[in-house]
């Protein structure tokens, strides 16, 4: 989950900055309040979750010398400086040292919230793309991330790993709800442009004209620069490029081919075309389709992912008891039965939704999986059957997760799962052997 956004006002005028922080707590942000840039850059450091508000004329270290101070040791935090009448020149130069807008006074306080609101959002997408790529760093940490063990999921991650060094542009496709966006994420963390910008816009459900702007602008000076401009030398997340107008797919194919090869800029484009017998490639005129396609990724469904399905259930029931404050649902081996043989139409995303459901009946004392997943329109199976797989499939992906859940109870405690499991200490190492699970992974 994100953090919660603060604003840092800074000003040595008593009044300001509490009228400032005052109008902004109403607005529902978090704010602080500091009487001089000195006690501020004591409390924000690189990662600080938030935006700044600072006053230019201070006396001490002024305006501008923060500024400098905060651009030097994390260039992606966002500052709206203050400035007085007529000081637009300060103003001019603030923004070339990096300053994310600024008002003059006297301002609009509707206008300072929608800055505050803008440059929230951004700082919000810069620590999740730097904590993603932190995350990435090692090897290991991308297994955790893209959950699961089956054939189709290592083939992924390979390919990610692959694609990821390369440096054309790539196209993502798969069924809603697989994970295209944070496959995009993970090829921009795994590639030589993680230090680079990461910028993402959306297709569905925009007019052409404000499409077109925020792709190729020109845009207000307070709504920042255009996409592509925002994602010079990194890598431009196009999603639902299904639906981008024809007039900005011959722009866009424009753009693409004076960057020459290799590109300064990446595109990941990201298709979530549903319609049944249609492909991204009936959508996009086809010298544009050819060029974004270069290489592509195609994800799989979760119906074709096996005893994913249970890791990935185990994996979010648990996070969500964690955060509900209660003890995880235990399931059957009739219930792990029915969730490997839901066909998943909203794949990942309606299992986290299942598993969220699945914690909060479980809380109340009530409830099946059955019930779940028929809520969600789902055919389910009222008995364990061999219908699609052969029934060994979903025993030795029932036992896998009956392990891991017992292990992970225990605190890898080989005494305790042993004793609860009925399992003699040979037969427990083997089964864990054949899972690939390891005691490791569970102490404290």
């Amino acid at each position: 989950m994100s953090q919660a956004m603060k604003i840092a006002i800074v000003d040595d005028e008593k009044d300001m900055r509490q009228s400032i922080g005052q109008w902004l707590a109403l607005s529902g942000f978090e704010t602080e309040t500091y009487a001089g840039a000195e006690e501020a850059l004591r409390a924000i450091g690189p990662d600080w979750p938030g935006v700044v508000i600072t006053d230019i004329k201070m006396p001490g270290m002024d305006g501008m010398a923060f500024l400098r101070r905060l651009m030097a040791q994390d260039s992606a935090l966002p500052v709206i400086v203050i400035t007085g009448h007529g000081d637009v020149p300060m103003a001019v130069e603030a923004m070339r040292l990096g300053a994310f807008d600024f008002l003059e006074k006297p301002f609009n306080p509707d206008r300072l919230t929608e800055l505050a609101k803008k440059a929230s959002q951004r700082r919000r997408v810069a620590l999740d793309n730097r904590q993603l790529r932190r995350e990435l760093a090692d090897g290991g940490t991308l297994m955790k991330k893209l959950i699961g063990t089956s054939p189709v999921m290592d083939r992924l991650r390979e390919e990610i790993l692959d694609i990821g060094h390369a440096e054309g542009h790539v196209l993502i496709q798969g069924e809603t709800g697989t994970g295209k966006t944070l496959v995009a994420h993970a090829l921009h963390a795994v590639s030589p442009r993680a230090g680079r910008p990461f910028v993402l816009v959306a297709c569905a459900g925009q007019e052409e004209e404000a499409l077109g702007r925020r792709l190729f602008g020109p845009l207000e000076p307070s709504e920042g620069v255009p996409a592509l401009e925002e994602a010079r030398g990194g890598t431009l997340v196009i999603e639902d490029i299904e639906a981008l107008p024809e007039a900005l797919q011959a722009r866009l194919l424009n753009w693409i081919n004076a960057q020459g090869s290799p590109p300064e800029t990446r595109i990941i484009a990201i298709s979530n075309l549903q319609e049944q017998g249609k492909t991204c490639a009936d959508r996009l005129r086809p010298d544009l389709y050819y060029r974004l396609s270069a290489m592509s990724l195609t994800l799989p469904p979760l119906r074709a992912r096996g005893e994913d399905i249970l890791m990935l259930f185990t994996h979010y029931a648990d996070r969500f008891a964690e955060e509900y404050g209660c003890a995880a649902p235990q399931i059957s081996a009739q219930e792990a039965a029915q969730l490997l043989q839901a066909p998943w139409p909203g794949n990942i995303r309606q299992l986290i939704n299942v598993a969220e459901r699945a914690v909060l009946q479980a809380r109340r004392g009530g409830g099946t999986i059955a019930s779940l997943l028929m809520s969600e329109g789902e055919e389910v199976q009222a008995v364990m059957t061999t219908e699609g797989k052969p029934l060994k499939e979903y025993v030795e992906a029932f036992e896998r997760m009956l392990i891991d859940n017992t292990m992970r109870r225990h605190k890898g405690s080989i005494a305790a799962v042993m004793e609860e499991l009925c399992l003699p200490r040979r037969t427990l190492n083997e089964k864990m052997a054949k899972y690939g699970l390891q005691r490791s992974d569970y102490l404290p």
